[in-house]
């Protein structure tokens, strides 16, 4: 199973600057949730965008893809130069990823489930989106609204 995790803007904003742009700490939560105990695949940026004294992030299994062999990660954290190698190397376990933009771009194609937050606003700023959600391929499965925003699951159809 692969489930991409994103918070996203009514325009597919992921990211500003290398952050995000809101700060909810209920997706936040549920980011955890749906991650520990997982394989968790981000790309470079998105490792870097972690304070560093919160990385590792714990109850995980770090991935980092990057094209930089000479790119250096704390013990315990795996580097693959690509997606494919990642997943092929985490064959039948559960992956996550939340990130960033180019691997969730990759990934969606991949993809079994897609736990978004649908946060009610749009980000002028952004310079990182999330992939179009085309509803002929996912559906939506479930449910959570809250004010300002909306936890949904979305699979693949059969």
């Amino acid at each position: 199973m692969i489930t991409l995790v994103a918070a996203i803007s009514k325009n597919n904003c992921i990211g500003v600057k290398g952050d995000l742009p809101w700060h909810i700490p209920e997706d936040m939560k549920r980011m955890r949730e749906i991650t520990r105990k997982k394989v968790l695949i981000m790309g470079r940026n998105t490792w870097e965008s972690i304070p560093p004294h919160r990385r590792p992030l714990p109850d995980r299994t770090n991935v980092v893809i990057t094209r930089n062999d000479a790119y250096e990660l704390p013990a315990g954290v795996e580097r693959f130069s690509s997606i494919q190698e990642a997943v092929d190397a985490h064959k039948g376990e559960e992956i996550v990823s939340f990130g960033g933009e180019g691997v969730f771009k990759e990934m969606i194609a991949y993809a079994d489930a897609l736990e978004i937050t649908h946060i009610d606003d749009t980000v002028d700023a952004c310079d990182a989106y999330f992939p179009e959600i085309d509803m002929n391929i996912w559906k939506e499965v479930w449910r959570e609204d809250h004010e300002g925003f909306a936890f949904v699951r979305y699979e693949r159809k059969d």
